[in-house]
């Protein structure tokens, strides 16, 4: 799929430009349909990977600004109610540090109709609290871990909390939020020898493996295309130890990842190749930031504000109709190889994965 082309997945069939205005549901003008929604719980986070934010941190967004949690649930209802949402990913910087995280699952999963609820976590903390969201309604989690080796953790998340991520790793499969996916980006000359023992490593622990090619997030804007490390090149390192081959039995749609099964399966990993393998002609995400913003790409450079319409007195059908409009302005994708192209202003931890 190349940046511009027309939707193929088969959620956005069938919906004609003309539907649009007063549809129910997020439909953009290329014929998308966002049944993903990503919701981003806070800024913060307790790592400093160099791919996302320098280690000295950075300005965190004032607590009065940030959606409260009953604001959240709102939204989101409104969203799984009158919108079409179906699947709710909560994220962060880390959503972990939210302190009312637990009950918003479990507001969320007490919603009719359920969604699919997932969490994108660090893995930090996860140890304790992976039964708890279970309990609570939680369906799965992705946890980030870019490499094996302790010294080169500590290099990339400039905080020494190797141990953590793999104790939260397994108390999620322990805690049933199957299937655990870990998520890992390599980069060159740091960590991408790993690819192979990253692989191995989940597949004798019953994990699902997805690599992700580094993107322009970055809040001190070092990202370099040189110094990416593309799908191709992935999958050329991992078929030096494993056969790989596409995984005819999943229907891909408008999920990220291109699987591949591994030995012959039934395991699989995934890679999602953002900047080379763009997949947004077939995307179905819209993102709410911790700051109540919807925006409809990771790379988008403008954002609608929900929160302080809501702040205001707006009532559901009004909330709607601006979620509606922002998503119909989705551009046709990100656009990365354009000349006019723009890093977005947000860095990814103020946006949400």
């Amino acid at each position: 799929m190349v940046w511009g082309d027309r939707p193929h997945s088969p959620a956005a069939r069938g919906t004609g430009a003309g539907q649009q205005e007063g549809a129910p549901v997020l439909v953009d003008t290329f014929g998308r349909t966002a049944t993903d929604l990503r919701v981003s719980l806070t800024d913060r986070c307790n790592l400093r990977c160099s791919y996302c934010m320098p280690p000295e941190g950075l300005d965190w967004l004032p607590k009065p600004e940030l959606l409260t949690d009953d604001e959240v649930v709102r939204l989101v209802g409104l969203a799984v109610r009158d919108l079409g949402v179906t699947e709710v990913r909560y994220t962060g910087g880390e959503p972990l540090l939210r302190r009312g995280l637990a009950d918003i699952v479990r507001r969320t999963a007490e919603l009719e109709p359920r969604p699919q609820i997932s969490l994108t976590t660090n893995g930090i903390g996860l140890d304790r609290l992976a039964a708890p969201l279970a309990e609570a309604g939680l369906d799965r989690v992705n946890v980030s871990l870019d490499t094996l080796d302790r010294a080169t953790f500590k290099r990339l998340a400039h905080r020494d909390r190797f141990d953590d991520v793999l104790e939260g790793l397994a108390a999620a499969r322990a805690a049933g939020l199957e299937p655990v996916k870990v998520n890992a980006v390599l980069m060159r000359g740091v960590n991408d020898h790993e690819a192979v023992p990253l692989l191995r490593f989940c597949l004798d622990r019953g994990y699902r493996l997805r690599f992700i090619e580094q993107m322009p997030l970055d809040a001190q804007h070092g990202w370099t295309r040189s110094g990416m490390v593309t799908a191709d090149e992935i999958l050329d390192r991992l078929s030096e130890a494993f056969a790989l081959a596409p995984d005819a039995a999943h229907d891909r749609g408008s999920a990220p990842a291109e699987t591949f099964t591994v030995d012959g399966g039934p395991a699989t990993v995934g890679v999602i190749g953002s900047v080379t393998r763009p997949f947004c002609g077939a995307c179905d995400r819209v993102r709410l930031t911790a700051d109540g913003q919807v925006r409809n790409c990771l790379f988008a450079t403008e954002e609608s504000n929900l929160r302080d319409a809501l702040r205001g007195g707006a009532d559901d059908p009004e909330l709607a109709d601006r979620w509606r409009k922002a998503v119909l302005r989705k551009r046709a994708g990100h656009g990365i190889d354009d000349p006019s192209f723009l890093q977005p202003a947000r860095p990814m931890s103020a946006i949400g994965g």
